[in-house]
């Protein structure tokens, strides 16, 4: 899965920036700034981390049922979890 880190614990703020970052989302190590608030693309992560976060306490957990994203939000980062690559995502939309 795809990942996308969004560094701030403004839940209004990150819901107004979500649809901006699905519709261009920064390639793997790249970082982009949007209203102040830095948006990471962080690479792939295994299934397996998802079912670990979800475990954690701290942890809550969003989902986008109809593209199958995950959203994980602890401390001051929500991270995005898609399975789709590149231009996949905007296409399911």
């Amino acid at each position: 899965m795809k990942c996308i880190s969004v560094y701030t614990n403004n839940f209004e703020l990150f819901s107004d920036l979500y649809p901006q970052i699905l519709a261009s989302p920064p390639e793997e190590n790249e970082d982009i700034v949007l209203e102040g608030i830095t948006v990471s693309g962080s690479g792939e992560v295994p299934e397996q981390y998802l079912e670990r976060m979800r475990l954690k306490p701290e942890v809550v957990v969003m989902k986008e049922r109809k593209l199958g994203i995950t959203i994980l939000q602890h401390g001051s980062v929500f991270e995005i979890c898609m399975p789709y690559a590149d231009g996949e995502l905007e296409k399911q939309a």
